[in-house]
């Protein structure tokens, strides 16, 4: 800087001034432990709002972009159409199996009591199996007996009592339906769900209604509204410090290579920093990002009458019936068939990875996060290669009569 500790001095050179290269707050850089994010803090509880849940379980499907026009008085951008990247986030319905009760202790937060569902799917059964084909998938057939029974459903409810009389904090157990996606896992995901709002008892109530019932992403956030994205970074295996690190590259004469830390410490002390730049594991890091924004929360496909109804990618201004699939579907994922979530911005991640949304810990005030987002055209050209054409119609009305159009009428006719 211009002011150096000295007092006003002359500028010294850029390479003595610096800051260094990376950060360290993100220490150690390896491998996630878990392939899902984990809620690492839930937002804090508030017994005057009515009970809501504060997580869901998303599959990352892939990004386009949106034109849309800016609220926003004083900027330049004003009344004028912007372009923006948005990512989509397929979110099915998750399906509620349990309820856990949580007691404050000197030490922290301490599970009082869990209460299953007596029905759980197989999928779900799954997630409690290493080798699910070679098991003898025997787990909670006894548990789903003995709720069955007179004495099952006594102590069942004694255990709510227990949640209701002594417990602090309320979560659900909740899974995502793997069975509604195109994908080829069968193991759903597990997490548990925080509920916020109302007394101890409203929160038993509100999870007891919801036990073997599937719950929706529009329960759960709202348009417009700043959420939260957890998961597990785009792994990138063992790099060395000029790409981990982003450290200078030497000069091209260096002997033994240039892509390397000229100086890896002093002689004393004796041995490396913790703080020094090294080559070793990149990507595959659990991250959270805050303040992504819900530009839209999209219905899948239903059925009315005997119509499926696919145009969840309409808008105002657009009104060409279309789905939020690109044309060739999502590149590396395919078509996105049920409620998804459309987020400002990137996430983290490859295709098909399994996101952790939560609602936000802060109360937001700035005028991005207050202002109301309305999408003027939403794109669904190919993502594979210069998309040209919105939908399919489009592109046969350019291109004219294919062979194999030909061929199918000639079939029909035959």
């Amino acid at each position: 800087s211009f002011f150096s500790r000295s007092g006003a001095t002359k500028m010294s050179h850029r390479k003595f001034e610096a800051p260094r290269h990376g950060s360290l707050g993100f220490l150690p850089r390896k491998r996630a432990r878990r392939h899902r994010g984990k809620v690492k803090t839930f937002p804090r509880d508030d017994a005057s709002q009515p009970c809501h849940l504060t997580a869901f379980i998303g599959y990352k499907a892939g990004m386009t972009h949106i034109v849309r026009e800016m609220e926003k008085p004083g900027s330049r951008s004003h009344k004028k159409e912007v372009v923006e990247a948005v990512t989509i986030i397929e979110t099915p319905p998750m399906m509620v199996v349990g309820i856990v009760g949580y007691i404050e202790t000197p030490r922290g937060l301490r599970a009082l009591k869990t209460v299953w569902a007596e029905h759980m799917s197989d999928e779900c059964r799954r997630r409690f199996y290493k080798n699910w084909a070679n098991s003898k998938k025997k787990a909670f057939t006894k548990a789903s007996q003995r709720l069955a029974t007179p004495e099952g459903k006594k102590s069942f409810e004694a255990d709510l009592a227990k949640i209701t009389k002594y417990c602090k904090f309320v979560r659900l157990i909740c899974h995502t339906q793997m069975k509604l996606l195109n994908q080829r896992q069968k193991k759903a995901h597990m997490m548990e769900v925080q509920v916020n709002g109302g007394s101890i008892a409203d929160k038993v109530e509100f999870a007891k209604e919801r036990l073997e019932k599937p719950v929706a992403i529009n329960k759960v956030f709202a348009q417009d509204e700043m959420i939260d994205v957890i998961g597990v970074t785009k792994g990138k295996g063992f790099k060395g410090v000029t790409s981990r690190w982003h450290c200078k590259k030497l000069p091209r004469k260096t002997h033994k290579g240039l892509r390397k830390v000229a100086c890896i410490g002093a002689w004393h002390p004796s041995r490396v920093q913790y703080t020094v730049a090294r080559a070793g594991q990149k990507g595959y890091h659990h991250r959270t990002e805050v303040n992504k924004k819900i530009y839209r929360i999209g219905n899948g496909f239903y059925q009315d009458g005997n119509k499926i109804i696919k145009s969840n990618a309409q808008t105002s201004f657009d009104l060409t019936e279309k789905s939020i699939t690109p044309m060739g579907g999502f590149v590396h994922y395919g078509e996105v068939k049920q409620d998804f979530v459309m987020l400002k911005g990137c996430v983290m991640g490859p295709k098909k990875r399994v996101i952790t949304l939560r609602k936000s810990l802060l109360v937001h005030t700035s005028r991005s996060s207050k202002e109301k987002i309305s999408l003027k055209f939403i794109d669904t050209s190919s993502k594979f290669g210069h998309g040209r054409f919105q939908v399919s119609a489009e592109k046969k009305q350019f291109m004219g009569a294919m062979k194999t159009d030909k061929v199918a009428e000639e079939a029909k006719k035959a």
